[in-house]
């Protein structure tokens, strides 16, 4: 039986307005870094990415990727914010569930220890997101969406187990981010900008 990385490559979307970049890491526990941004026709006196972010409704999620399933909005034990998102990334279903360690209406870090569930069985990988926006003039804002995904501990005993090594899962991986990404974020920076327009 062959045996697939947790995550397989999913063809890429090209976007108008889009700005691709990805850069490499030094940290040997990262498996991808993917940075995708997007313009939007809103000064950056109108956005709020934390409100939007944290009161993003299911049915919004859902259209902004068709690997979207499912979102929602919870707390931790301690009062802190956390957006609860299901999708899939490659030939995994991933559950975040990510902590906001910083949430401001121009920048938001939210942070997970997400389950990654596959033919292959269930493990866990730590995903960093940051969400930005950059002003450009007085009538655009730059919306930039950035993931950072990690090996944990339960990651690298799951890749051994499956004679997988951590260059197929991280090149896998990037692959799915990288296509993932492109696809979600010119929807997102939309969805920031009619929230944004309604004020």
């Amino acid at each position: 039986m062959t045996v697939l990385p947790i995550y397989a490559f999913v063809p890429s979307l090209s976007h108008q307005n889009e700005i691709f970049m990805k850069t490499q890491t030094t940290n040997p526990r990262q498996l991808s870094h993917s940075v995708v941004s997007h313009v939007m026709n809103v000064p950056i006196e109108k956005v709020d990415i934390a409100d939007w972010l944290l009161n993003l409704p299911d049915a919004e999620y859902q259209r902004c990727s068709t690997a979207h399933i499912a979102a929602g909005s919870s707390v931790t034990d301690d009062g802190r914010p956390m957006s609860i998102n299901v999708e899939t990334i490659g030939n995994a279903t991933i559950i975040q569930h990510y902590v906001a360690e910083i949430h401001e209406p121009h920048y938001c870090r939210m942070v997970s220890i997400s389950d990654a569930i596959s033919v292959n069985g269930r493990t866990k990988v730590k995903v960093q997101w940051e969400l930005r926006a950059t002003k450009i003039d007085d009538t655009h804002t730059e919306y930039t969406n950035e993931i950072n995904a990690f090996a944990t501990d339960e990651f690298l005993e799951f890749i051994e187990e499956h004679k997988i090594t951590l260059e197929e899962a991280a090149n896998a991986r990037q692959n799915a981010s990288d296509s993932h990404n492109k696809e979600e974020t010119p929807n997102f920076a939309k969805s920031i900008e009619r929230k944004a327009l309604l004020k």
